[in-house]
């Protein structure tokens, strides 16, 4: 019984865009209601399949029953459930924050939301490359609409150069996932980690090729160094409700480095074993040192934000790079924290926005905003929170990931880089708040001022910080439980193949 609950977060979503699109004639009030439900309905999915997963079991789900690996299949495990939750969560309130009125500024705003949680959750889900590469483009034609959401030049342009880059990287993709299924004759990722495992030597130049095209659009989905240039404007310029779910976008790409390099090519994977590990700390480290920097160099509200999504990019593969069970935790739980900190630093981004009248965005010197005390105190909680300053979750997860390099050989490079870069953000936040609160001229006050709804949804996502701190030991315990799982491939291939195939790529290894 509990397999069939594995595809709720693909059929969920997907039925509630049908129903909306049926109903389109019935108004606005009836879309919110079904995109709601479907919402709270999600969430709830989502904290049952994680509960399933603490046993530290795989469930598998065969879709048309057809078993692996000739069929396609969704696999649980702890990390898929993790991400299936932070995004739902995410998602409750930015759309939540999205129905007291940006939703009418595009006609189909609640179905392309949908279709876009469907993409996502399918990629979390999937046990199969192919059907990775088909949920990436679910959620990335959803995202074409969702980022246009609103119309505009601004959004428009950046549009544009978003859609031309992620059609590239798919048609990478798909050259990479033909190569592998010419030479292997398989796509489903537990039974690529067998093949690789025992491809002949001949074959090994192409399936090294077919890997690092796929590191390549990986780290496009992800924002990493040199291919991030493209996040700032385009999170910088979409809506808030939109950009706050676009902070769990460039976590796929994370997620898909994750799973695909730790299981297809990790350490079981014979002359191809860890092929990515002298690439992600580098890559990470450079990212998060640009990142910064971009943080400081902002004179844009929101750009600034968006770059702090490129500092956690660059934190978390830098983390993932060290490759051990203490540094891949760390990570899983600074994936939390800063996915939903910086979700929620962009409604609050649009709320300070709306209240400074024709200077907006822009970093200079302004009116007062309508509710000073409220998003003043606001905007210091989630500060402290992404630049990593005790006690809230940034610091923990900042201290988890900094001891977890302790034994590392590059620990110097990977504490000055971290250092250096909150360092930086310190300033860059500091000047920022001093700016939208206290420099401020004698322009009359005539922002609107921000409804419950919004508050909620913003103080809901802020809050996780201080949730995340209290309850750091049943977390963090959760993400170390996570990491040992992953450090395992073996597992995984066994829960979905079966013993016996595991048991085979176990004496190719040991032959």
């Amino acid at each position: 019984m509990m397999d069939h609950w594995l595809i709720m977060p693909v059929l969920l979503p997907m039925t509630a865009a049908i129903l909306m699109l049926l109903t389109a004639h019935m108004g606005r009030t009836v879309k919110r209601c079904i995109s709601l439900l479907a919402m709270s309905g999600l969430v709830l999915v989502a904290i049952v399949l994680l509960n399933a997963t603490l046993a530290g079991e795989y469930q598998v789900y065969a879709v048309g029953n057809w078993v692996a690996p000739f069929g396609i299949v969704l696999v649980l495990d702890r990390l898929s459930a993790l991400m299936v939750l932070l995004t739902s969560v995410l998602a409750l309130f930015s759309l939540l924050y999205a129905c007291n009125g940006q939703d009418r500024d595009g006609r189909h705003f609640h179905v392309l939301f949908h279709m876009q949680l469907m993409g996502l959750n399918g990629a979390f889900l999937t046990g199969d490359l192919f059907n990775l590469f088909v949920f990436f483009e679910i959620l990335l034609i959803a995202s074409y609409g969702l980022l246009l959401h609103g119309g505009g030049p601004q959004r428009s342009r950046a549009g544009l150069h978003y859609v031309i880059l992620n059609l590239a990287g798919s048609g990478l993709f798909l050259i990479a996932v033909g190569t592998l299924y010419g030479i292997l004759g398989t796509l489903n990722m537990a039974d690529l980690a067998v093949k690789v495992a025992q491809a002949d030597p001949e074959q090994l130049r192409l399936i090294h090729i077919s890997a690092l095209l796929l590191m390549v659009v990986f780290g496009l989905k992800a924002a990493l160094l040199p291919l991030y240039f493209w996040l700032p404007n385009a999170y910088g310029v979409a809506s808030a409700p939109v950009a706050a779910l676009f902070a769990i976008m460039t976590k796929v790409g994370v997620y898909s480095i994750i799973r695909v390099f730790m299981l297809v090519f990790g350490i079981e994977a014979g002359a191809l074993a860890n092929l990515a590990q002298p690439w992600l700390l580098p890559l990470g480290l450079v990212t998060l040192a640009l990142g910064a920097f971009g943080v400081l160099a902002s004179r844009c509200l929101r750009k600034q934000v968006a770059y702090l999504v490129v500092v956690s990019v660059g934190t978390l593969i830098a983390g993932v790079g060290l490759l051990s069970v203490e540094s891949m935790a760390a990570s899983l739980y600074y994936l939390m924290h800063s996915t939903l900190i910086t979700g929620g630093l962009f409604l609050l981004a649009d709320i300070i926005v709306r209240q400074r009248g024709d200077v907006g965005s822009e970093l200079r010197t302004g009116p007062t905003v309508t509710q000073p005390l409220l998003l003043s105190t606001m905007f210091f909680i989630g500060a402290l929170a992404v630049v990593g300053l005790p006690p809230l979750s940034g610091f923990i997860g900042k201290l988890l990931l900094l001891q977890s390099a302790v034994q590392q050989p590059g620990v110097a490079w990977f504490w000055s880089v971290i250092l250096i870069a909150s360092f930086f953000a310190l300033i860059a936040l500091s000047r920022t708040g001093s700016t939208l609160f206290l420099k401020t001229d004698d322009t009359a006050i005539t922002g609107v001022r921000m409804e419950s709804v919004s508050l909620l949804a913003v103080t809901a996502l802020l809050l996780s910080s201080p949730l995340l701190a209290i309850y750091g030991d049943a977390v963090s315990g959760f993400t170390t439980a996570t990491a040992e799982q992953l450090m395992q491939p073996m597992q995984y291939i066994e829960g979905v193949l079966g013993p016996q195939q595991a048991s085979a790529a176990a004496l190719t290894e040991g032959g």
